[in-house]
């Protein structure tokens, strides 16, 4: 016996989110971050440097390595990034060219979650309940409000922020993830389409660099459509083993099995994991909570079965992996689907509670990054300027006139926003997240263009790098050993020279006239046949050290 649905929606309330909002906000949101900055440090810096090994030739395309050490093969990732850079240069700066097509994987994100959380909302049992004198909202449009709400959901998660607009392996997986989810919701509606893309995303997912997630999200995706009622769903269970099998050759050829379990629990480890949960997946896990709760009675429906289900893969590979945030960060597409079907049923005064947090809290934000602004520029408030100065001695501001007027723009849309959303009453099902979703985009864009001077000498290693390289005169290659691959791709991308990063001993590094070494330990220790010519920080309170050293 079918359940009642939990969603009474009328008419009014499906209202779609108008088009050129919807595009103002996935642009505003994609964009800054892509352009203008250099490759943060760690994941974002070490991807940047491969593919700038591979398109420059310095290394292979099957089996890469970075400095002269093998790097974990993850192939499509790294072929599209090098081959951007190769296509595009020299009319463009290399970290440009190789984020372009990663925001087009943002990009494409946005748009099958979408429409993945618009078929789902077609379903039968994802549907209001019909109203006994007519009045309920159509079928079609009530997706396509449910739908506005995925879109707005997963913009407002804070934990895709900085990790969506890196180069990195990691956004590919999450654009494989969701087209897996576009695959599982179209099959009842694209019969033709819908296979493909569930083949293609999991080997993709695979060949991105997560094979053991692709065979896990297989299987949990073929139990559900085989018990599935549509024929079409049913029909991907062949397909979903095609791209499993398709997606265990490639990372079988390329070598790319790496499991990662750290299983060691402890009462910190799970305490630090909750709070990890707690801000990387807000809002969303707020109202999929709530979801969970209202449709109860339809969990083994479509619409709720298969974004929860992937939810908790990820979560679970993020528990398994001891709080890994890149994995997590593929939860994110289903749990903002998950998060869209809450809104029909959210009372008044939780919607209100949102609405005021949202504006409270992201127009504190604005006004602390404004003054931080203001300090930076003018001295004034002096003990702001004090902090900037004690934080990061050295940061010389530099100003652009294109940055204060597009944040001006920003602040200005969201005090409009702001207006429109508190100033009269709303019907729209998606009204619950516009201002979440807004505040973080407006958060976002002040960030990458006021603050992005400060933030690219806090997060880039050019500032380290440039402070030596006056020390290592024309040496031919520079012998890094043990250094981790980010710094590595650092020394070749800013130094312009060869980098062995192998064992002190290997033939390479024995014909390095400079030797660098990131470790504290290793700077104040002697090393047999090497003269320590300076040991450099990127300021006097960092904890980042270059200590530079000649060959005897």
């Amino acid at each position: 016996m079918n359940q009642p649905s939990p969603a009474l929606v009328t008419a009014r309330a499906a209202q779609a989110l108008p088009r050129w909002m919807l595009w103002v906000f996935s642009v505003v949101w994609i964009v800054p971050g892509i352009v203008g900055r250099d490759p943060w440090r760690n994941d974002d810096l070490a991807a940047f440097g491969v593919m700038l090994a591979m398109a420059e030739g310095r290394t292979g395309w099957v089996a890469p390595t970075l400095g002269g050490v093998p790097v974990t093969p993850e192939p499509l990732a790294h072929w599209l990034g090098a081959a951007s850079i190769w296509l595009l240069s020299p009319w463009l700066d290399p970290a440009l060219a190789a984020r372009l097509p990663f925001g087009g994987l943002l990009a494409l994100t946005l748009a099958l979650t979408w429409y993945a959380c618009f078929h789902f909302a077609r379903t039968e049992a994802a549907q209001p309940v019909a109203f006994a004198f007519g009045g309920e909202a159509e079928p079609v449009a009530y997706a396509r409000a449910i739908a506005d709400g995925a879109l707005l959901a997963l913009i407002a998660t804070l934990g895709l922020l900085q990790l969506g607009h890196e180069t990195t392996p990691e956004l590919m997986q999450l654009t494989a993830v969701s087209l897996c989810l576009w695959g599982a919701a179209a099959a009842p509606f694209r019969e033709r389409s819908a296979p493909w893309a569930m083949a293609g995303g999991l080997l993709a997912l695979s060949a991105a660099g997560a094979p053991s997630l692709s065979l896990t999200l297989g299987v949990v995706l073929a139990t559900i459509s085989a018990k599935s009622s549509y024929d079409g769903a049913r029909k991907l269970v062949p397909w979903i083993a095609a791209g499993c099998v398709a997606g265990a050759s490639v990372a079988s050829v390329f070598d790319i099995w790496d499991w990662r379990f750290t299983l060691e629990f402890s009462a910190a480890q799970a305490t630090q994991i909750l709070r990890q949960w707690a801000w990387f997946l807000w809002p969303a896990w707020l109202l999929g909570l709530w979801t969970l709760w209202r449709w109860r009675q339809h969990w083994f429906k479509r619409h709720i079965s298969v974004p929860a289900s992937v939810v908790a893969l990820a979560m679970l590979g993020n528990v398994a992996m001891g709080g890994h945030d890149r994995v997590l960060m593929l939860a994110l597409p289903a749990l903002a689907v998950l998060a869209a079907f809450a809104l029909p049923t959210l009372r008044r005064s939780v919607a209100a509670g949102i609405d005021w947090f949202s504006v409270m809290f992201f127009s504190l934000v604005a006004v602390f990054i404004w003054l931080t602004y203001v300090a930076m520029h003018t001295g004034t408030p002096a003990r702001w300027a004090a902090n900037i100065t004690k934080l990061q001695p050295g940061f010389q501001p530099s100003f652009s006139a294109f940055a204060l007027v597009l944040a001006l723009l920003g602040t200005l849309a969201w005090l409009g926003l702001v207006r429109w959303r508190t100033g009269r009453s709303q019907h729209a099902l998606w009204k619950t997240l516009v201002l979440p979703a807004s505040g973080v985009a407006l958060s976002w864009l002040l960030l990458m263009t006021l603050w992005l001077p400060l933030l690219d000498y806090a997060r880039s290693a050019r500032p380290l790098i440039e402070r030596g390289k006056a020390l290592m005169a024309d040496a031919p290659c520079i012998a890094a050993p043990e250094a981790s691959p980010s710094m590595v791709a650092a020394l070749e991308i800013y130094t312009r020279r060869p980098v062995m990063a192998g064992p002190l001993g290997a033939p390479e590094a024995t014909r390095c006239p400079v030797l660098v070494s990131f470790s504290r330990v290793t700077a104040a220790l002697p090393l047999p046949g090497w003269r320590l010519v300076a040991a450099e920080r990127r300021h006097r309170q960092s904890s980042d050290l270059m200590a530079v050293y000649q060959r005897l």
